[in-house]
């Protein structure tokens, strides 16, 4: 079974866009000077303290081990720039490179809600003002919204394609505390149910290899995924960047990486069982190869983008096939 008239065995998202649009359809990922609240103190983790790492000496760890000053792999240009000059530059970009004609703005960088709804409307008013942009996507966390800013978000519905992205990475509370999260698989429900209720496609991010995670906790996570029949699904590897706390635990030995192979498998067994209507973002990262500590293979994507499609063919399996 393939899908969107190309031949993949999955509902890969940028053919869904080109189905929908006519064209392929780029994404300019923008850095609004966003923070996020598990960085910068504004988490209140006396609420929930359970889901926190603590230090030796009994302070709370901030930020989610995983997570470099970027903001977790943002390639937005620079910040420096307003919205609109990052928007102007990447159109430009995408147009000379890849002859592209359609686009979508995304805010990648960090959490994109964690500002008052009277920012976050001149924010993402400012990044639609380019006559090519056909949809917007907004990255950020499940305890970062709330009710008005998803009315807010849901207003631009009618006309442009409009995405809200929960970095998730799994549904099991121990990986969520493990990994210094923040929050909880509880909070991701409710923010999913609001989203949905005000009308928004929602896309879920999952890292597989979390520390102490087997494999049937990872497709336990794409059970559940399945089960919630979430509109899109965002796969990433875990990888230790430099300055972050994995790296340290890498360092010391205290954690190690799957290795492409295993990765490869683990993706089609997860494609497996997720509905044929969910549109798959991403299924290998491209970590930053200059902060890249491991794993080293991470930085071949198209290798392992092409190593899935051989798998899948191998098996005669596809996306939804043990759904």
């Amino acid at each position: 079974m393939y899908f969107n008239q190309t031949d993949k065995r999955y509902n890969q998202y940028s053919a869904h866009l080109k189905n929908k649009f006519g064209v392929k359809v780029y994404k300019v990922t923008l850095d609004a000077g966003f923070s996020c609240p598990n960085r910068d103190g504004g988490l209140n983790v006396e609420l929930n303290p359970e889901m926190c790492v603590q230090s030796e000496n009994g302070e709370l760890q901030r930020g989610c081990i995983f997570c470099d000053d970027g903001g977790s792999f943002s390639q937005a240009h620079s910040n420096l720039l307003s919205v609109e000059d990052q928007l102007e530059v990447g159109v430009e970009k995408l147009k000379s490179r890849f002859k592209a004609k359609k686009f979508m703005s995304y805010f990648q960088a960090f959490s994109n809600t964690y500002k008052p709804v009277a920012e976050l409307e001149k924010i993402y008013q400012s990044s639609l003002k380019h006559p090519d942009i056909v949809g917007l996507s907004i990255g950020t966390r499940p305890d970062c919204v709330d009710r008005e800013k998803l009315k807010l978000i849901s207003s631009f519905k009618d006309d442009y394609y409009t995405w809200i992205e929960y970095g998730l990475q799994s549904i099991h509370d121990k990986t969520l505390r493990a990994i210094n999260r923040g929050h909880d698989f509880e909070c991701f429900l409710r923010a999913y149910e609001q989203s949905k209720e005000v009308g928004l496609n929602v896309c879920a991010h999952v890292i597989l290899n979390l520390p102490g995670e087997s494999k049937d906790d990872m497709l336990k996570t794409a059970q559940k995924l399945a089960e919630l029949k979430v509109d899109g699904v965002k796969i990433h590897m875990l990888c230790a960047l430099e300055n972050t706390k994995l790296a340290q635990m890498y360092n010391n030995q205290e954690i190690s990486f799957m290795s492409e192979e295993d990765y490869i498998q683990l993706v089609c067994d997860f494609l497996e069982l997720l509905p044929k209507e969910t549109t798959i973002h991403r299924l290998a990262g491209n970590g930053l190869s200059s902060t890249l500590i491991a794993p080293q293979w991470l930085g071949k994507k198209m290798d392992c983008l092409n190593r899935i499609d051989r798998e899948l063919e191998k098996r005669e399996s596809y996306q939804g096939s043990k759904f």
